[in-house]
């Protein structure tokens, strides 16, 4: 094989004109390039080396534990700097400590605006800038027959499931909208799509922050501000187990304890026997932060997509579908619609 064929064949070198000479020695190859194509290669390296969230701050509700708190790790993980904002104080201490310089926790009530108002405002004078709005924050919630509705319960999981979510967005896009760039992630449930698999406050909770996600991604998106949902389906989390009726702190500390229940009943409630865990909302919630669903699975004012997670599981990983005005579109981390 030629040198110039070599080159263009293994893609060494973007331009193979500016070889100056290429010399073979069994295995080996020494190629002369000209200065242009030193620096090409240098940028090419930083390019590689560069994390997802690299530069990036976000601010994570509910981040004490759970899907929050695995999403605050890997966000870190991959360059980016982030606020944990949570009610346990003890909780957001001990993981800020554990992710270092790169966390910083702030004891949040998302139920109470002006906790949400501090939190926005703590990112930016301590990191900044805000780049990521996770809406994660949850309290748990009993099933009960319509007719033993209990209104003021229902107002206190509407407060921390829908209004928390919009307050979250009014002050996280004041400081997107004047970055012209941004993020925000609303973590919604299978339940406010599908009947049946949860009580009705927490369902109708979950539907409203489903259309309000799709109500802000209309208006944002002329801003560069992305707004999208992700709906999981049944999650091996302190929040399932409380749900089940285990103590707070028992249940964050034992995840196995809702894995198990939820193992119980995967047969009657979804096709696919997989019981989801917090790394696969983590991972999800990674993309849509990420430059890369940016630049690579924007499809234009039609945004405000809904990744459903329930019962979407394959060898590969997450199948994940992102639904928009014109169909069906498939991403990098879609393998095929639920």
């Amino acid at each position: 094989m030629g040198g110039r064929a070599h080159l263009r064949r293994q893609g060494e070198l973007r331009n193979w004109k500016d070889a100056t000479s290429v010399f073979r020695s069994g295995v080996r190859h020494l190629v002369v390039v000209r200065p242009a194509m030193v620096a090409l290669a240098a940028e090419h390296q930083e390019s590689i080396a560069m994390l997802p969230l690299e530069g990036k701050v976000a601010v994570i509700t509910g981040g004490t534990s759970g899907i929050g708190a695995r999403t605050a790790e890997l966000f870190v993980a991959n360059g980016a700097k982030v606020v944990i904002a949570g009610r346990r104080q003890d909780r957001g201490d001990k993981l800020g400590w554990k992710l270092g310089d790169a966390a910083s926790f702030i004891r949040t009530d998302v139920s109470v605006e002006a906790d949400v108002k501090a939190m926005v405002d703590h990112a930016v004078d301590r990191f900044g800038r805000l780049d990521c709005l996770m809406n994660n924050a949850g309290r748990s919630s009993q099933y009960v027959a319509i007719t033993d509705v209990d209104l003021e319960q229902f107002d206190a999981v509407i407060a921390v499931h829908l209004r928390a979510v919009l307050a979250g967005m009014k002050y996280a896009a004041r400081v997107m909208a004047v970055q012209g760039t941004g993020s925000i992630i609303n973590v919604a449930s299978v339940n406010g799509f599908r009947a049946g698999l949860g009580g009705y406050y927490y369902s109708a909770a979950k539907a409203g922050s489903i259309h309000l996600t799709r109500c802000a991604a209309m208006e944002l998106g002329e801003k560069g501000i992305r707004v999208n949902s992700l709906s999981p389906g049944m999650v091996a989390t302190g929040a399932f187990g409380k749900y089940m009726g285990v103590q707070s702190d028992e249940a964050d500390d034992h995840p196995e304890y809702a894995e198990t229940a939820i193992r119980s009943v995967v047969p009657r409630w979804q096709p696919l026997q997989y019981v989801g865990h917090t790394d696969d909302i983590a991972q999800a919630a990674l993309f849509l932060a990420s430059d890369a669903f940016r630049d690579g699975t924007q499809p234009g004012r039609g945004w405000g997509h809904q990744c459903r997670l329930a019962d979407c599981r394959g060898p590969a990983g997450p199948r994940v579908v992102f639904p928009h005005n014109s169909g069906e579109f498939v991403g990098p981390l879609c393998v095929a619609p639920c």
